[in-house]
């Protein structure tokens, strides 16, 4: 009796141990070639900020996304957890989500969008949080869209457990981490350190904060380089622990700046996006990543990069692509047929990032224009 009992135990064992590792594994194949794109829900009217008011496209169809994403042909969505404005697009949370949020956004896409073949990858805003801000302003340097937020333990302790919570819940296949950064923002105030972040310096710093008139360039960035690592490990952590394969993706704009040029994050992280997108950075950034990091480059208006440049010298080098920008029909963009029915001369700005990402992404000749087919009128 005590043996068939032992061999259920074992069975049991076996079997727990099996769940686990296949509910760790990913739904979907990381690809080859890294196909991206981010219809961007961070940026728009309304709020108290640059960024987008809370609730600002909260009708969002998780199946209309999928499907134009899917029409341009990418392998990675990349869309949200939490954005700026500091509310989730998921239900249910630890962080209260977008209200009037009419779907389960994230995790509705993360379904459909597996059964496409599709990863989906959130995002999370490091360095601003309109919603933490506004609630916690002895913990932050107001909330403008820009970085704002020392990385305190109080911080931390809601970032990690914001992403141990929708990185369970959800499903999905990792995450973008944006604006690792110092809170520029300190600036903006006179330089006027905040309280909690001259306790953060004396932890991290071991002796007692300066004074903001005495502090030298070589100790602020001692002090930015410990407090960014610090934060980097406990989202990784957090990840990690709670989804072995879930993918940590950072993007930096600048790969020089000095709290993160050379740093653990570059070396840890499994994808790494050069947000300015220019060759450059790119190359430098090659000689900082991890055996194991992927790197991507980006199109978007804002780091005017030329598709005509960034697409084949990717493609070339074996680097994955990415571009984003704010809806402007509704929730969403065109249809990616449109950007297909004229020829790339005739887009400016991020509608031709768009044009030339479709084509590229779908094999397409860069020359190519798709003619929608014409349309027989019903009998009469």
């Amino acid at each position: 009796m005590k043996s068939v009992s032992l061999a259920m135990l074992q069975l049991c064992l076996t079997a727990a141990a099996c769940h686990a590792a296949a509910a760790a594994a990913p739904a979907v194949a990381v690809p080859d070639a890294i196909q991206s794109y981010n219809i961007d829900f961070n940026w728009g009217p309304g709020g108290p900020n640059g960024f987008a008011k809370p609730g600002l496209w909260a009708e969002a169809d998780p199946a209309q996304h999928v499907a134009w994403y899917k029409a341009l042909g990418c392998n990675v969505i990349q869309t949200f957890c939490v954005s700026c404005n500091g509310y989730a697009w998921y239900k249910n949370g630890v962080v209260p989500e977008q209200p009037g949020l009419k779907h389960d956004f994230l995790t509705e896409m993360v379904k459909l969008a597996h059964q496409d073949n599709m990863l989906v990858l959130g995002y999370f805003c490091a360095g601003s949080n309109t919603r933490w801000g506004q609630t916690r302003p002895d913990l932050s340097y107001g909330f403008s869209s820009n970085p704002h937020i020392p990385y305190t333990d109080e911080y931390l302790a809601y970032l990690d457990g914001a992403i141990r919570d929708v990185v369970k819940k959800t499903g999905i296949d990792g995450f973008m981490v944006d604006w690792l950064r110092m809170p520029t923002s300190r600036e903006s105030n006179g330089n006027r350190w905040l309280d909690c972040e001259k306790k953060l310096y004396k932890q991290l710093m071991g002796e007692g904060f300066p004074g903001e008139d005495k502090l030298t360039e070589a100790q602020m960035t001692a002090y930015g380089r410990k407090a960014i690592d610090r934060c980097w490990g406990t989202i990784r952590k957090a990840a990690k622990e709670t989804n072995p394969k879930c993918l940590v993706w950072l993007t930096c704009c600048d790969i020089n700046d000095p709290h993160i040029a050379n740093s653990r994050a570059l070396q840890e992280t499994d994808w790494l996006l050069n947000e300015a997108g220019d060759l450059e950075r790119t190359a430098a950034a090659k000689k900082m990543i991890g055996p194991q990091t992927r790197l991507i480059t980006c199109l978007a208006a804002w780091n005017n990069q030329s598709p005509d440049v960034v697409i084949p010298a990717a493609r070339k080098a074996d680097i994955g692509l990415f571009g984003f920008t704010k809806p402007t029909l509704g929730t969403l963009k065109p249809s990616v047929a449109s950007y297909l029915e004229q020829p790339l001369a005739s887009f400016q700005g991020d509608e031709r990032n768009i044009a030339a990402l479709a084509r590229a992404y779908l094999g397409l000749p860069q020359e190519a224009v798709r003619k929608a087919p014409a349309t027989t009128p019903p009998a009469q």
